[in-house]
């Protein structure tokens, strides 16, 4: 539940409010969710399992997830306005766009604690099932100093599940299309003074089917898609002990394996032949809350994240031939550890006082097919950041933050290379915010935020097969974002969300070409410098209300217009300017329910001469009851088979079918 200073009746009114008002309006989550892993602005003393309701964020529960069948966290999130996918870089891996900033400038979070490759900033985002989560909480242009660094877009909040009962949980088993199968199983006791939370997935598909009207080519014939293959395994076990009403301790434990395939481009001209036989992640959090006193309160997150993956490169299409087994063989063995420091204060009548420190090391190791290291690299970033909350009048609340964020190269080492480790990056951000409640379920709110991103590792250093030159005084991006927009209930049960977005980006991390070319080579090499300044404008509406007793509607729309001020000739990629959503929640007989989903997108720049078309799908799903915690479900997704892609040479799979049994204890 969300919580606020008001009385009682008019807090429960709002917590209910703000949980509900996502862009499409979906319903608050029946797991509880950790509240030591959300992040919010106001922390007025929240009850366990709450989630502060000043942060201008959205919520998508466990049960948005299920409804729609959201299994990674990339397909949960991209119900959101504001919100699109892209294939990304030269992985072509899923990621995130929060109104036009892309995954490193939207960096995702477990439970407050930051989560990303460590060389590039990037993760890929679908290999994050949500089997064990409660909710994902994101945070667009405007959010909490608590952070960190690097939010210059928003932020990307996993929350983990927190057990109530003395004996609760779910599974599921479920089969689909391309021979997918999965199945989870979570259980979680609550014994007042501790708790225990495990959680335990596996999803795997041989493939997935291409659109009927796709047109062969001599790289895809079509039908199965080539070296789609993917294999995620995950384990989760979280420790609590509340020792009393106000305290709380936790240590948590994840491990997830995967494996998968990179189609390949449909245009036989591109030859790449990639896989991943191992993509492994394995972390450890500690998490807590003391009260030092009546008012002031310390949480501490510590950390460490080992991130592992293999890459083959194949020499051709069967996947069965390594030209070089040392040069066309790779494995990243990436750390992180670190840890931040909350001290809270409301000692000042209507008045929160945060002071934030956050502490990192990300290191990056890379080694060739015979177990030679080929780059070693390391990171220091130190964070510390003051955030003032004041109650100006019982509706009126008043939001300001500033953060200093620095960032040092400790060790640079590429084999055959000589590169000089540069000076200390630094970055300083201011931000405000306003929330205004008109009554009790309507609220104003306008924000202002200064946010940077720090260069990361790649940016600096790599030289991409020797084809680019290294920039060790790279400096950070900024971002301006500013935003005003209201969240209310216009009628009796309808939820609504209007926001109006700008964003003023400068010194943007691009890659510069040689003169007089268009392409990076060994005899051209590129760079990466800050040149780039972009603006990004646009809107978005949410909107969900019942029509009737058995019928509900819901859906968003998202406009977003990105300029490149320095550079017009060079287009901005993989960001539609348009995004349409529209769900109904159809409950024709008892138990049963008929879920129609339709999603539109504009076209969107691949590269800089190719646009790829616009789109529309349609999910269909029906779920039926037949006892109270037993859910068979069966559907299809992209009904009308079509065919479209997300980026040029890389279709999107036409249309699946799916069928679940979940069950809850």
């Amino acid at each position: 539940m969300l919580k606020n200073t008001k009385p009682c009746g008019r807090r429960k009114l709002l917590a209910i409010l703000v949980a509900n008002l996502l862009p499409t309006g979906f319903a608050m989550a029946a797991e509880p969710v950790f509240e030591l892993g959300a992040i919010q602005v106001m922390a007025q003393k929240d009850e366990l399992g709450e989630i502060g309701a000043e942060q201008v964020s959205s919520l998508i529960t466990s049960e948005d997830m299920k409804q729609f069948n959201r299994d990674n966290v990339g397909d949960a999130v991209n119900l959101l306005s504001g919100v699109t996918i892209a294939l990304g870089g030269q992985r072509n891996e899923r990621t995130i766009n929060i109104r036009g900033f892309d995954s490193r400038q939207t960096p995702l979070f477990i439970d407050g604690i930051p989560v990303y490759v460590p060389y590039d900033g990037n993760v890929d985002i679908t290999r994050f099932t949500t089997a064990d989560l409660a909710a994902i909480q994101v945070a667009k242009g405007f959010s909490s100093v608590s952070y960190g660094p690097n939010t210059m877009g928003g932020a990307i909040n996993l929350i983990s599940r927190k057990p109530q009962a003395p004996l609760e949980g779910d599974a599921r088993l479920g089969f689909g299309s391309g021979n997918e199968r999965q199945t989870s199983v979570n259980v979680g006791s609550n014994q007042g003074l501790w708790y225990i939370q495990a959680g335990a997935s596996y999803l795997e598909s041989d493939y997935f089917p291409m659109s009927k009207d796709y047109q062969p080519t001599t790289r895809e014939d079509g039908g199965h898609r080539e070296n789609s293959y993917h294999s995620d395994q995950k384990f989760s076990l979280k420790l609590g002990l509340t020792p009393n009403a106000s305290d709380e301790y936790t240590i948590s434990y994840t491990k997830q394996n995967g494996e998968k395939g990179q189609p390949p481009s449909t245009y036989p001209s591109v030859n790449r032949f990639w896989q991943w036989p191992y993509w492994d992640k394995e972390s450890l959090y500690f998490v807590s809350r003391t009260a030092l006193s009546e008012h002031e309160t310390i949480k501490a997150r510590l950390y460490q994240d080992k991130f592992k993956n293999s890459l083959h490169i194949f020499s051709n299409g069967t996947y069965s031939t390594i030209t070089n087994p040392v040069t066309d063989i790779s494995a990243y063995d990436d750390e992180t550890w670190g840890g931040s420091l909350e001290l809270s204060s409301v000692r000042l009548k209507n008045n929160e006082i945060k002071f934030v420190t956050h502490y990192k090391v990300d290191k990056h190791l890379a080694t060739d097919g015979a177990g030679a290291a080929t780059e070693s690299f390391q990171d220091t970033l130190y964070s510390f950041a003051i955030e003032d909350n004041l109650k100006i009048t019982p509706d009126l609340l008043l939001s300001l933050g500033v953060s200093h964020h620095s960032l040092t190269a400790d060790s640079v080492y590429k084999s055959g290379a000589t590169i000089t480790i540069p000076d200390e990056k630094s970055a300083t951000n201011g931000q405000l915010g306003l929330f205004y409640d008109l009554t009790a379920n309507a609220r104003l709110y306008a924000t202002v935020a200064q946010k940077t991103r720090l260069p990361t590792l790649k940016d600096r250093f790599s030289l991409r097969f020797s084809t680019y030159i290294e920039n060790p005084g790279l400096a950070p991006e900024e971002s301006i974002n500013y935003e005003i927009g209201y969240q209310g209930s216009p009628w009796q049960g309808a939820k609504t969300e209007v926001a109006v977005f700008y964003s003023d980006i400068s010194d943007k991390i691009q890659t510069v070409y040689q003169p007089g070319t268009t392409s990076c080579s060994g005899a051209n090499r590129c760079q990466m410098q800050n040149v780039g300044k972009v603006r990004s404008t646009g809107f978005e509406l949410g909107l969900r209300t019942p029509l009737a007793s058995w019928l509900d509607v819901g859906g968003n729309y998202t406009f977003i217009n990105m300029e490149n001020i320095s550079s017009p000739g060079t287009r901005l990629t993989d960001v539609p300017s348009e995004k349409l959503t529209v769900y109904a929640l159809i409950r024709p007989i008892g138990q049963l329910e008929i879920i129609p989903f339709f999603e539109s997108e504009s076209s969107r720049w691949a590269s800089n001469t190719v646009k790829t078309g616009d789109h529309t799908t349609i999910n269909l799903k029906a779920a039926y009851r037949p006892i109270k915690d037993l859910t068979l479900e069966a559907g299809v997704t992209n009904l009308t088979d079509e065919n479209y892609a997300l980026a040029d040479g890389f279709p999107n799979p036409g249309r699946m079918w799916f069928a679940n049994a979940n069950y809850r204890f």
